[in-house]
Formats: structure tokens, C-alpha cells, sequence
């Protein structure tokens, strides 16, 4: 993905770009010689080939496979940005510092913010970033419709809710439904929004993560619940008749993400707090799958 330091025009279907600082997030520059394979061996993305200007999704998982980290790795001329939750950066910092060893790389916090551009209402793909003078800005790499991800100063139209609230219309689960080492990365979807890579050899937590890809031992994934009224509290139980079908992990305005157990939840009546909600299979989640919309 290219580096974008010009002021493009903002082209495409919608007419509307919204631009959110992205408060949550903070970042960690890697640089030193030996950045690429310091990483390229803990993360479940591949960084041997990460272009200068581009932005790629994965994990930093536990031994055993489970979630612990979500992180964009972006690529920069002399190293590397981890985007990742600023509440948890200095754990990152030390986890990362413990794996250092004799690698020589240098690990350390960058405030340089964060923040995304997006199309707010109709869930379609911004063609061109907005205006952004020197910050540099590339694709969200989990789907087109998420739009930019912007490092650098910009002109935040809308607040940080507004991002949350897209992506929980999109159905895309983030930080506050997988919490930290409790869910494994493919219950959370990471490899259907391009957050692993199969192909890249090992890393930690990388025996589990493929077993379960390749024996497709895939029981519970996130998945959004649509309902009316106000939102359900996450940790609900999400029933499908008397039998436990999942919980609810995050929720908003007519919208919920849970994690669900495929075999109890697929066509069946489901309820939340006494509730009927409606499952829903976003046109992502059936594209990566294969699979048609019913």
C-alpha cells in the first residue's frame, strides 16, 4: 500500500468522509536492523514484506495460543509503528523487551496520534484519504469500508464513538470483545479480517492457532446480534431456547457483538435478557467463509 504525503481528493460513492482521533490508540516505534525478524517470529502477521506506507493487522497471542494483544503493524522507512490499545502499551513494551534477547532492536513509546478516516453512514470504502498534509495515512487492512487508518496531526469531524459505532454496523468485533487472553484469535475473527498468516512459519502461539484453522475446529465465533430497543449488558447470556448459545462481549445502539457457539445459534430463535435478537452474518464474514447470504 502506497505512502501518502499529498493532499488527494476524496472520490468515490459517498460524498462523505469522517475523520475520528483515535484516543485508544497509541503507538510503539521499532527500528535497528533486526526489527523485521524480531517480530516476524512473535505476531501472527507476516513482516518480511511489509511496504513502507503500509498497514497490516495481527496478534501478539499467548504460548497457548490465546489472545493477548491486538496490534497494526505500519510500515516506515527506518522501522516499524505498532498501532495498539494505549491502555496496554507499556505491557506490550515489556513483553515485547522480554523477547529482545540479543536481537538488535530498539523498542520504545511514539505519541504520534492516531486516527481514521471513514465513511460514517452508508458502510462503503473511501477511495482516497481526506486532506491530511505531512501524516501518513494507509488502507485499514481488515476491510475496504473501514477506510484509512491516519498517523499524524488531522482534523478530527467526528469523536472516537462514531468509529465504534461503524464498526459495530459492520459487525467487525474490536479490543472490548476479546478482552486479554481469554478468546482465541480465530474465535475473534482475525482470520477472516486478514489478522493471521498461515503461510509465514512460526510464532507464538502459532501450533494451537493452525491446529485449529486446519482441523476446522472452529466452535464459537464473534458475531453481531440486531435487536430493538436499549442495548443488552455485556456479559448477558444469549439463550437459544433453554441452552446457553453465547455472551455478549460489547453492545450499542441496535446492535451487539457476542461470542456464540455456531452449533446452538445458526437458525435458531435466539433471546438476551428475556429479548429476541436476531443473528446476523455479515456479507464479509460469508465472502471470507465462501458462503452466500440465505
Amino acid at each position: 500500500m502506497a505512502l501518502h504525503r499529498r493532499r488527494p481528493q476524496i472520490v468515490g460513492m459517498s460524498n462523505t468522509v469522517a475523520v475520528a482521533h483515535l484516543k485508544s490508540r497509541a503507538l510503539i516505534a521499532l527500528a535497528g536492523p533486526d526489527w523485521r525478524s524480531f517480530l516476524q517470529g512473535l505476531i501472527t502477521q507476516d513482516v518480511e514484506t511489509l511496504a513502507v506506507g503500509e498497514a497490516r493487522f495481527g496478534a501478539l497471542l499467548t504460548p497457548q495460543g490465546r489472545l493477548l494483544y491486538d496490534l497494526f503493524v505500519v510500515g516506515r522507512a527506518e522501522g516499524a509503528w505498532l498501532d495498539v490499545e494505549a491502555a496496554h502499551r507499556e505491557a506490550i513494551v515489556q513483553r515485547l523487551s522480554m523477547y529482545r534477547l540479543r536481537a538488535k532492536v530498539e523498542i520504545a513509546p511514539d505519541e504520534t496520534p492516531v486516527f481514521a478516516a471513514f465513511d460514517p453512514h452508508s458502510g462503503e470504502a473511501p477511495a482516497a484519504s481526506p486532506p491530511l498534509g505531512e501524516a501518513l495515512a494507509a488502507r485499514d487492512p481488515r476491510l475496504l469500508a473501514l477506510g484509512w487508518r491516519i498517523y499524524g496531526e488531522a482534523k478530527a469531524t467526528v469523536d472516537e464513538a462514531a468509529r465504534e459505532a461503524q464498526k459495530l454496523r459492520l459487525g467487525v468485533p474490536g479490543p472490548a470483545d476479546w478482552g486479554s487472553d481469554k478468546t482465541y484469535p480465530i474465535e475473534a475473527n482475525f482470520d477472516l479480517l486478514n489478522g493471521i498468516d498461515f503461510k509465514k512459519g512460526c510464532f507464538v502461539g502459532q501450533e494451537t492457532t493452525s491446529r485449529m484453522k486446519r482441523r476446522g475446529q472452529v466452535k464459537s465465533r464473534m458475531l453481531p446480534l440486531r435487536f430493538e430497543g436499549p442495548p443488552p449488558a455485556p456479559g448477558a447470556e444469549v439463550l437459544a431456547g433453554d441452552l446457553r448459545a453465547g455472551v455478549v462481549t460489547s453492545s450499542g445502539d441496535g446492535g451487539a457483538i457476542a461470542l456464540l457457539r455456531l452449533d446452538r445459534a445458526e437458525g435458531a430463535s435466539l433471546t438476551v435478557e428475556g429479548r429476541p435478537v436476531r443473528l446476523e452474518r455479515p456479507a464479509w464474514f460469508l465472502e471470507a467463509l465462501g458462503e452466500e447470504a440465505a
